[in-house]
């Protein structure tokens, strides 16, 4: 097996449980990542064989001033459940002969570009939103969001500084074309790589249309739903905003115990 697959398929098993919504705060993300004790059961869906919408770590309005608390309702309770739902239904009309089992991400992503559009566009939106609300937190007054630690170092090294990393990032979220999302992610040789993807795609895709694949350690949504309420057609500021909610702990967790 290659190690871009290996790479992979080892993060999967390692966010599986945030993807499926058992987890419900980024501290008990963070004890799984450490303690690597997620299992294959942990990629299995719930809820009678069905996957089901996450619960979020925080409330609503947990990341206001920065995000709206009318944006994250609509954007968890409805265009999140959409995806959700429509999964669960592709699921159910896919050719088992060409899908297999189990019906986890792992294996969709592995098989993606052999399965029906509905399977790439809805697991992707599932999986995708389901680590966004993991890599946002609500902001500590006084205190400066910045990452350290290995992640930390690694953000210097490989692109100078923060300011010129979030320069970078902002940059390629900006020039995202109508909807998809901005990624930060560790490549099989150990490399930090922004990125972006369209629609609901993702860097952990089995796709030759992906550009660039490795483990996602930071992720932002820049379709119009996630920022449209309260900046309109502001992307710029929205991506600004996010600066000051990003998890960077669970980043750190993501990024130090992907292989």
């Amino acid at each position: 097996m290659k190690k871009s697959e290996n790479s992979r398929r080892d993060f999967i098993k390692k966010s599986a449980t945030l993807v499926i919504g058992t987890i419900a705060a980024s501290s008990l993300l963070n004890q799984a990542f450490a303690s690597e004790t997620i299992s294959e059961n942990n990629f299995s869906p719930l809820d009678g064989g069905k996957f089901t919408l996450p619960v979020l770590p925080y409330s609503y309005d947990a990341l206001e001033p920065h995000i709206d608390k009318l944006t994250m309702e609509i954007h968890h309770s409805k265009h999140h459940q959409v995806y959700v739902d429509n999964l669960n239904k592709a699921l159910q009309t896919s050719d088992a002969s060409v899908l297999g089992s189990p019906q986890t991400f792992e294996n969709i992503f592995d098989k993606i570009g052999k399965l029906q559009p509905a399977l790439r566009n809805n697991a992707g939106g599932h999986y995708n939103h389901s680590l966004f609300w993991q890599l946002m937190t609500p902001a500590k007054a006084g205190v400066e969001n910045v990452p350290t630690g290995k992640l930390g170092d690694a953000i210097k090294t490989t692109f100078n500084s923060l300011e010129e990393f979030k320069k970078q990032f902002a940059d390629a979220a900006m020039k995202r074309f109508g909807s998809g999302w901005a990624w930060l992610i560790k490549t099989a040789d150990g490399k930090l790589v922004i990125t972006s993807t369209p629609n609901q795609d993702n860097p952990l895709m089995n796709l030759d249309a992906i550009e660039k694949k490795g483990t996602p350690v930071l992720a932002l949504d820049v379709w119009e739903h996630a920022y449209y309420l309260k900046n309109q057609n502001r992307r710029a500021d929205y991506i600004a905003s996010f600066w000051n909610v990003v998890n960077w702990d669970t980043s750190e967790s993501l990024f130090t115990n992907s292989k």
